[in-house]
């Protein structure tokens, strides 16, 4: 699906009132602390079991299996730990706080603050080279000015970006628990009760693993619950806005056109809604960050009918073409670099 085009938006703000209206009376604004309760419990029951289950596999490499849901279920919980961020799950600030440090800071080992920063200002400009710190210069780049003179190591990691994306995806997870740890420690004074649930963390997460497995199977565990967390969490993730459209400072957007021409939504039945949380429908959650992720696939007809209404482009792509868009995008920013090596 072609993406689209930045100039017809570049001097139009669309009013973003009605459809508000048209949200807030359909109740998908409302809160669903039940429904949250009750899928909070049931994935930390399923943690539960499978933690069981290692224990009772024991010493043996068939637990390595076991890598995988628990990959899968750490993901939930970061779903879970997202939302609190967003202010999603109960009416209480203070709630949300401690639901947010208790899924990211003790359950996965990442700072709930870090996350939370970072990805708020992600929200508020979407795409935005120097305003969302997703698309900020790093490992990766985005932008044909972000490319233009790397060299060496760096050089090659954005020649060969798209081709070794995914695989860069392994390392997600560890790279959460580092950024995690520097952030906390930067801030110890002010982040005591986040650094101890982190702490508390890896001391329970090390040394369950070391009683109930030899040294070998305990680190190989580890490996692969942390390469499937990272690429299942990345997978969610890179969909949503890797091709679209990059606002500067002259764009002169609305909330409506930053959030909808620089998001895509991934198409999909209820094994992909499950998979990605609900937020393969990227669009509506960044028009209602506080939507509960349920109510996000009631929204996206009425969302893409008002968009229809007022002729603003609306992307929605199947998983495999949302990832060949976005792949599409890092190989073409790579094209100059590979030119000239």
């Amino acid at each position: 699906m072609a993406q689209p085009v930045a100039s017809p938006a570049a001097t139009r703000r669309s009013d973003f009132s009605p459809l508000l209206r048209e949200i807030k009376a359909a109740g998908l604004l409302e809160r669903r602390t039940a429904a949250y309760a009750m899928a909070i419990g049931i994935n930390a029951v399923l943690l539960g079991l499978t933690w069981a289950a290692v224990a009772v596999i024991g010493s043996s490499w068939w637990a390595l299996l076991l890598a995988l849901p628990m990959g899968i279920l750490t993901t939930r919980a970061a779903f879970f730990g997202h939302d609190a961020g967003h202010q999603q799950i109960a009416s209480s600030r203070k709630l949300h706080d401690w639901i947010g440090m208790l899924h990211g800071n003790l359950l996965l080992g990442m700072s709930y603050g870090w996350w939370n920063d970072k990805h708020n200002r992600h929200h508020a400009n979407p795409n935005h080279t120097d305003k969302d710190p997703d698309v900020g210069e790093g490992v990766l780049v985005w932008t044909l000015e972000q490319a233009s003179g790397r060299k060496g190591l760096e050089g090659w990691l954005s020649r060969n970006q798209a081709r070794i994306f995914f695989p860069l995806l392994t390392l997600e997870g560890f790279n959460l628990k580092v950024s995690s740890i520097r952030f906390l420690l930067a801030r110890r004074r002010t982040e005591k009760v986040e650094l101890g649930l982190m702490a508390a963390h890896l001391v329970l997460y090390f040394t369950a693993l070391f009683l109930i497995l030899s040294p070998g199977q305990a680190v190989v565990f580890a490996l692969v619950h942390h390469m499937i967390f990272g690429l299942h969490l990345g997978s969610v993730f890179a969909p949503n806005h890797k091709g679209m459209e990059m606002p500067d400072d002259d764009s002169n957007w609305g909330h409506l056109e930053k959030q909808v021409l620089t998001s895509r939504n991934v198409n999909g039945g209820l094994v992909t809604d499950w998979m990605m949380g609900g937020l393969n429908y990227q669009i509506e959650h960044h028009l209602f960050p506080s939507m509960p992720r349920a109510n996000l696939r009631f929204a996206q007809p009425i969302v893409r009918k008002y968009c229809e209404s007022i002729e603003m482009p609306y992307v929605s792509t199947s998983l495999i073409e949302s990832y060949r868009l976005g792949l599409r995008h890092m190989h073409d920013v790579g094209e100059e670099l590979r030119a000239t090596a």
